[in-house]
């Protein structure tokens, strides 16, 4: 068996482009995946059986949102457990491409999770905001609500953008889409991009604390979150009918 570091130097030679990724993902939680790769390879745990190890830290730091009251410890405890499942859900992909064995299966189940995280993290939070927040007014309900819409309509464009990207690069207009892959990684996109990365989301949980902290990173997040939608609602639009057939 292999050791180790490399294990750790192979998976370090084996990742997905840095092209559209945050400073966050890049230097700080696909890092922590490769080290949970390399531990569950060692293991000689599958690559779904990372995901779903992902899904219980997530889906357990989730239910103590909704189940216990807000307090310091709490948040620790919460952001700790978000903090590995979201490290988790980079080790798991990084895995499948060291041992080989992705496949479909694999990249269903991991957006199965990746969609059931986006909708559970914002409906614990109304159920937070309902059960121990001192509200000044039913109005902040609404806020969770708001910002569960922003996440499902951005990962649901995003995941249209990507696959029918992948689409057209079998067809006639695949020079062009190649040259867009091939563009150079952009270090002020990636600071940029920062605020709609999920591991810096998951930050605003160490404010849990507080109520008035925590309500007020979270509607700061919503609108940022809000305004990303925007623009890469107008950025994906333009890449795919950059990419129609003349």
């Amino acid at each position: 068996m292999e050791s180790t570091g490399t294990v750790l130097r192979e998976l370090r030679g084996a990742q997905k482009t840095a092209k559209g990724v945050s400073l966050y993902s890049r230097y700080v939680n696909r890092p922590a995946g490769r080290i949970f790769a390399a531990a569950a390879w060692r293991l000689r745990m599958t690559p779904n059986q990372v995901t779903l190890t992902s899904a219980l830290f997530t889906f357990s730091g989730l239910a103590v949102v909704a189940l216990a009251r807000p307090g310091w410890g709490t948040a620790v405890l919460v952001y700790a457990a978000l903090a590995v499942g979201f490290a988790l859900d980079s080790a798991d992909g990084q895995l499948a491409r060291l041992t080989g064995r992705g496949g479909p299966d694999g990249e269903w189940l991991d957006h199965v999770v990746d969609c059931a995280k986006m909708i559970l993290v914002h409906t614990v939070v109304l159920i937070a905001f309902h059960r121990f927040f001192a509200l000044q007014g039913d109005g902040w309900l609404l806020l969770p609500l708001g910002f569960l819409f922003v996440a499902v309509l951005t990962f649901c464009a995003g995941l249209l953008r990507e696959q029918l990207g992948r689409a057209a690069v079998r067809t006639a207009a695949a020079p062009a889409a190649s040259a867009a892959a091939a563009a150079p990684v952009s270090r002020l996109r990636a600071v940029a991009l920062l605020p709609a990365d999920y591991g810096v989301f998951c930050l605003v949980f160490l404010l849990l604390g507080d109520e008035t902290a925590f309500r007020a990173g979270y509607a700061v997040l919503a609108a940022v979150h809000a305004l990303f939608l925007v623009a890469f609602l107008a950025k994906w639009f333009r890449e795919l009918r950059a990419l129609r057939p003349d």
